[in-house]
């Protein structure tokens, strides 16, 4: 059985240094027709607790392969995409 190569993607941070991610997820929310991402950095994903950071998305031009994200600003967007982590994150443990 081969190993499942998880995606990754880079990231650059609010200085322009760019930083790997694996994701770990994307899905949809019906309530804000918005698209969003959960990732956590390469570097972390062998400690015990890692940081999970979650990003709103846009495709670009219809590329799969090049993405706009956006932070999540608001409280009830945070709350939606919190709750929408915890569901998914329940149903790996339960696998």
């Amino acid at each position: 059985m081969a190993l499942e190569e998880k995606e990754r993607i880079i990231i650059p941070d609010e200085n322009g240094e760019e930083h790997l991610f694996e994701v770990l997820f994307t899905f949809d929310v019906d309530e804000t027709k918005q698209s969003y991402i959960a990732v956590v950095p390469i570097e972390q994903q062998d400690d015990e607790e890692v940081e999970v950071y979650a990003f709103r998305y846009e495709e670009k031009s219809g590329d799969d392969n090049d993405l706009a994200l956006f932070q999540i600003e608001s409280d009830e967007e945070w709350e939606i995409v919190e709750e929408m982590l915890h569901t998914l994150a329940d149903e790996e443990e339960n696998k």
